[in-house]
């Protein structure tokens, strides 16, 4: 199956796993995000080389313990797929790529592979489908509206989805100006209403809705 493998929970049910390699970072990256990065690590360049090449992804995570260059860090366990939408290399060495956000997914295991590359067993965290954004919480809309103008479609690229409830919590949780520890709770939070709750409760402290 490639990068993919089925396997079964003790439920029953089937669970989706993937051997990947693994970015961790000083950011969280959501589904539907799109993150700019400048690569020039050799082990990272090698490893968007073989993902280009593959047409395959990779996992970006935050990092729990450890930095983004040098020994291998110690990412928080849910992160989320990244492919690679854009590249160019204008100066050797040094590549410039747009991740484009995918599924979510839960750390099983890690390795430290070829060249200090961190790689790992995870498993996709399972989706229910799209969420309706709940008419209570639509006053968060015009905010997000203003973003999204803003940012433009580079940042925030269309089909804007402000009918659907994990979309809209993503959006407005990628460009809050909050810590990345706080950006990952919701990241891993599975209610996508739970989420919108939450950033709603934020804002309105902070007098940031009408």
């Amino acid at each position: 199956m490639g990068w993919f493998d089925f396997a079964r929970s003790p439920s029953g049910t089937s669970v989706e796993t993937q051997n990947i390699p693994l970015f961790p970072l000083n950011t969280v990256l959501f589904p539907g995000s799109v993150l700019p990065l400048k690569i020039f690590e050799q082990r990272y360049l090698d490893m968007a080389a073989q993902c280009m090449k593959d047409g395959s992804p990779f996992g970006i995570c935050l990092i729990a313990n450890g930095n983004e260059v040098g020994a291998a860090a110690e990412p928080h366990p849910v992160g989320t797929l990244a492919s690679i939408g854009s590249w160019e290399m204008e100066q050797l060495g040094i590549l410039m790529i747009t991740a484009l956000g995918g599924r979510r997914f839960r750390i099983l295991e890690t390795r430290v592979g070829a060249g200090n590359l961190l790689e790992g067993t995870v498993e996709l965290i399972a989706e229910s489908g799209p969420t309706p954004l709940p008419p209570e919480r639509e006053r968060l809309l015009p905010l997000l509206r203003r973003v999204v103008n803003d940012l433009g479609s580079e940042r925030m690229p269309e089909p804007h989805r402000f009918d659907e409830a994990e979309w809209v919590g993503y959006r407005i949780t990628e460009v809050l100006p909050i810590q990345n520890l706080a950006k990952q709770k919701l990241l891993e939070l599975e209610d996508p209403v739970a989420r919108l709750e939450v950033l709603e409760r934020y804002l309105d402290q902070r007098k940031l809705l009408g």
